[in-house]
């Protein structure tokens, strides 16, 4: 009799359990599992858009998780890259944000230039009287007609003093005040209480500003146009006056200063009714008689009618803002 062999042995006949391969498995080795997609998304939109990979890394996590997918390194390699770019990119943004008020706060503390420094040039011929100032002034009538009816001023001798006149230009915008220079150009002064008097202003219109290097308003003609004036004409004083006729200097620009009250003209000898009220330093020729001085309320009016530019947006022209002279006085 033969002994089975021990421990349950292989009995002969009795079929393997298997024919090479473990029950179950097909032929070949078992498959991969597959990589989660949103792992993938994370790891590629974390160095495209930080915050995207983040909400993609987590969701991946999630997924892994539940379904045994590959990819839990990529996932939280994009989680990672995630977060340290938003927090890079926060840090960059808040720097930039506190460089910027810095550099704000910088210029802003910076000391700022006084207005009407920005001219450079010569100032003004020091005032020296003239042996015949104000003895003999003026006004011959011209062959264009007057813009306005007007009645030239008394010719002759006319006084120097007061040295100083106040004057009053009643605008829409508020009174701009100022003081004529009568003992440094009495002609003019002369000129502009005869037509202040006549009401030659009254309802006029400034009708030029200029913002360039010529900072003034113009005003004085009742046309409106540039053109007009009181029908008549008188010579330069102050400070053509303080040059010698062939003096190649008179051709030199120098500055008139803010605040200068000064007669335009179309050459030397042309003055009428227009006059300019300079609000900022301004380089001319010397070939504008100076004849007073816009007091510091008149400034901030001039300074409100500049501000708002030349109507059609160049820096010569037609005011934006209308000033309209209602009357002007002179005592």
């Amino acid at each position: 009799m033969t002994a089975p062999p021990p421990y349950g042995g292989y009995q002969p006949d009795q079929p393997a359990p298997w024919p090479g391969y473990p029950v179950g498995y097909p032929a070949g080795y078992p498959p991969s599992a597959r990589t989660n997609s949103m792992a993938v998304a994370a790891l590629v939109c974390s160095l495209v858009f930080a915050p995207l990979g983040i909400v993609f890394g987590h969701i991946s996590l999630s997924q892994i998780k539940r379904s045994g997918e590959e990819g839990r390194g990529l996932a939280i390699a994009g989680l990672i890259i995630g977060y340290v770019m938003t927090v890079v990119t926060i840090l960059v943004m808040v720097v930039s944000v506190l460089f910027a008020v810095f550099m704000v706060r910088t210029v802003e503390n910076l000391p700022q230039p006084e207005r009407g420094t920005a001219a450079a040039g010569p100032p003004l011929p020091e005032f020296v009287a003239p042996k015949n100032l104000g003895a003999n002034c003026q006004y011959p009538a011209i062959p264009e007609p007057a813009a306005r009816p007007a009645t030239p001023p008394r010719t002759g001798k006319v006084p120097t003093e007061p040295a100083t006149v106040s004057a009053a230009i009643a605008t829409d915008h508020g009174n701009i005040g100022l003081d004529l220079a009568n003992g440094q150009a009495p002609c003019t002064v002369n000129n502009f209480a005869s037509l202040a008097h006549q009401g030659f202003f009254d309802g006029t219109t400034c009708h030029r500003l200029a913002t360039g290097h010529l900072a003034m308003l113009q005003c004085g003609d009742p046309s409106g146009t540039g053109t007009g004036g009181p029908g008549y004409r008188f010579p330069n004083e102050y400070p053509t006056n303080q040059y010698r006729l062939s003096d190649p200097a008179v051709e030199i620009p120098v500055i008139y200063p803010r605040g200068t009250v000064a007669m335009a003209n179309a050459g030397p000898g042309t003055n009428g009714s227009q006059f300019f009220l300079v609000y900022e330093d301004s380089l001319l020729p010397p070939t504008y008689t100076v004849f007073g001085t816009v007091d510091t309320s008149g400034l901030a009016i001039l300074d409100e009618i500049a501000a708002d530019g030349v109507a059609d947006g160049s820096n010569d022209g037609e005011p934006a803002t209308p000033l309209t002279i209602a009357s002007v006085s002179v005592d």
